[in-house]
């Protein structure tokens, strides 16, 4: 007897009914759902999602997938799959989803006891839009995550929905449809490879068996005039207008808006500091060796004052720019500007050249933005979660050699060593003056460079002998351990006041580019409705 999964994937409004056709002794998991829904701009969709199952020990081996479709207008052709990345050759129409498509398996079957993955590729999905029912210029797109028969699934669901927005919307013109279920109310907001705009909600807890919601609201001049649908809202909530109180709807609008309103202020608050694009967090495998400090402190989401001061003294240290005053932060720049250094490193000297002080902020901004897109392309396919966790250990790793250091050359060497890994830790500033609180500091020789006002000791330094490895220099002038500290500690307070302004509002300029904040739209599942009657 065949064995079936049964998938219902609603789009636009429309939900396949489930199936009713039962597997003996079928019990698997849904581990992870990843579905990345791409709204194109000729009316058409993409929907690409991948599943990750595991058959229970026992159960009969997973031989068939059935996929429903939102509707009968899509591509067979179109549609592509794989299962622990073999081909899926045998594609057809199914017999039990209407409409729907059924994967056959076959030899890659998932065995009863072990996992599979099956990655799917509908191309062409056609009728996918519709008005959007507050606003006449905009189009709306609703979708229905998979859910399967309880009876079969169990176990929680690491889930990931991805709209990919047609081409051309701006940062500020789409919105958000609230979700009725809840679960998720705000979409992180990024770009994807191609400059698309991507709203994506990500929940590790959800389950196999619930439907959840999506939408989103696009203006409709970025698609064809012919190709937006407009249903009755109502029909599909299957409510007639006449049995719905007059005050009820009043008072469920008005709450409804007071409630996304308060939402909206909420989370605005909470992210504009968020400059992170969504789609690095988006699971991959293994860990991303090889990033500097600062590439590394841009996937921790450390705050821009800091990161600064970072590429502040990795220049200096490498000659190739100087501090000229403190307040304000001036530098003299070593012309011409070396090509080994970082990219963002020669942005940031080119930032310095200019002497408009809005347009040093203004080319600074653009410096972070190539940045932390580039972090972005390097952790393409890697694990945020353990590549993060790899570069704190880094961190705790470089406190423990200057605090193990036995005397003060060496603490000073290593420090100096290690000094922009322990810069991000969140703790640093506190951190450094623990550390270097009592006893002397043994200077860097590109100490000078980054403090102008240092003349070199009041007396001759003196001489300490040569340690055993690589170390300070036997004649190396020192500061007491707590100006040392200070002046550290105090490079990002500098920075933020003579250099970026208020923090805030220089990181937020930059999320607006990188994960800009979303827009919420009445138009949402529940309550929508009633805000248009009452309008109307």
């Amino acid at each position: 007897m065949r064995k079936l999964i049964f998938i219902f994937l609603a789009l636009i409004l429309l939900v396949p009914p489930l199936g009713s056709v039962k597997a003996q002794n079928y019990s698997f998991s849904l581990d992870q759902e990843i579905v990345h829904v791409y709204w194109n701009g000729d009316g058409t969709a993409s929907i690409e999602y991948t599943f990750v199952f595991t058959n229970d020990s026992g159960a009969s081996p997973l031989d068939f997938v059935d996929v429903g479709v939102p509707n009968s207008n899509y591509d067979l052709s179109s549609i592509t799959g794989e299962i622990n990345g073999h081909p899926i050759t045998n594609i057809e129409p199914s017999p039990y989803v209407s409409p729907g498509i059924a994967l056959a398996l076959e030899n890659n079957a998932i065995p009863a006891g072990q996992s599979g993955t099956v990655h799917v590729v509908i191309k062409t999905v056609r009728d996918v839009y519709n008005a959007d029912t507050t606003d006449d210029s905009y189009a709306s797109a609703v979708f229905s995550t998979t859910w399967f028969d309880k009876e079969f699934v169990h176990g929680s669901t690491d889930l990931t929905v991805v709209f990919h927005l047609p081409p051309g919307v701006q940062p500020d013109e789409p919105r958000w449809h609230a979700s009725p279920s809840g679960w998720m109310p705000q979409p992180i907001t990024g770009f994807d490879e191609d400059g698309r705009i991507t709203y994506a909600w990500h929940n590790p807890d959800a389950n196999g068996y619930t439907q959840y919601m999506f939408g989103a609201s696009v203006p409709k001049q970025y698609l064809p005039e012919d190709i937006i649908a407009t249903p009755s809202f109502w029909s599909f909530l299957g409510i007639a207008v006449s049995n719905i109180m007059p005050c009820a709807c009043f008072f469920g609008v008005f709450g409804l808006i007071i409630a996304i309103f308060a939402a909206s202020i909420r989370a605005n608050k909470r992210r504009k500091l968020r400059y992170l694009p969504p789609k690095i967090a988006i699971e991959g495998h293994g860990i991303k060796r090889g990033l500097t400090a600062v590439e590394a402190a841009i996937l921790m989401e450390q705050p821009m004052d800091k990161i600064l001061t970072m590429i502040l003294f990795a220049v200096v240290k490498k000659n190739a720019a100087s501090v000229k005053s403190r307040e304000p932060l001036k530098l003299e720049i070593v012309q011409p500007i070396s090509e080994e250094l970082h990219q963002y490193e020669i942005q940031f000297l080119q930032a310095f050249l200019e002497e408009s002080k809005r347009k040093r902020q203004r080319a600074l901004q653009e410096m972070m933005v190539s940045l932390i897109k580039s972090v972005g392309k390097k952790m393409k396919g890697f694990s945020h979660k353990e590549t993060l966790a790899y570069y704190k250990n880094i961190v705790q790793r470089a406190w423990k050699q200057v605090e193990a250091a036995d005397t003060p050359e060496i603490k000073s060497q290593k420090y100096d060593e290690v000094m922009e890994w322990t810069m991000l830790d969140r703790e640093y500033e506190d951190r450094t003056r623990e550390v270097f609180h009592t006893g002397p500091v043994f200077i860097p020789i590109w100490w000078p460079r980054y403090d102008p006002g240092y003349s070199g000791p009041s007396v001759s330094p003196r001489s300490v002998p040569a340690p055993t490895q690589r170390g300070a220099s036997p004649s190396m002038p020192t500061l007491p351990g707590s100006a040392f500290a200070a002046s550290v500690v105090t490079g990002a307070q500098n920075m933020s006041s003579s250099v970026v302004g208020n923090i805030t509002d220089f990181t937020s300029r930059i999320t607006n580019q990188t994960n800009p904040v979303p827009k919420s739209s009445t138009s949402s599942y529940s309550g929508g409705g009633c805000a248009c009657a009452c309008a109307c």
